[in-house]
């Protein structure tokens, strides 16, 4: 098992006024039951409450545009400043 910090996040844009579910991608430090840790990055869903909705490590990506889209939201931010 393990935790997740989160450092930043960006939400798949929605056109929606209304409460909804949405696809987050985070980045941020897993922690481990062991005490050690990575970083690293991960796509999640917030229920229509903002709760997460944890399933065991997996996320559906609706497309593969949404996922692009999220990474290029991710950039926008400057999370992969110091990444090759």
């Amino acid at each position: 098992m393990a935790r997740f910090i989160i450092y930043n996040e960006v939400p798949k844009p929605t056109k929606e006024k209304e409460e909804v579910w949405k696809l987050y991608f985070q980045q941020g430090k897993y922690i481990y039951d062991n005490g050690e840790s990575e970083e690293g990055y991960r796509f999640i869903w917030r229920r229509p409450d903002g709760t997460l909705q944890a399933a065991r490590g997996q996320a559906r990506i609706p497309s593969k545009k949404e996922l692009l889209e999220l990474l290029d939201l991710a950039s926008e931010e400057g999370w992969f400043k110091d990444e090759k």
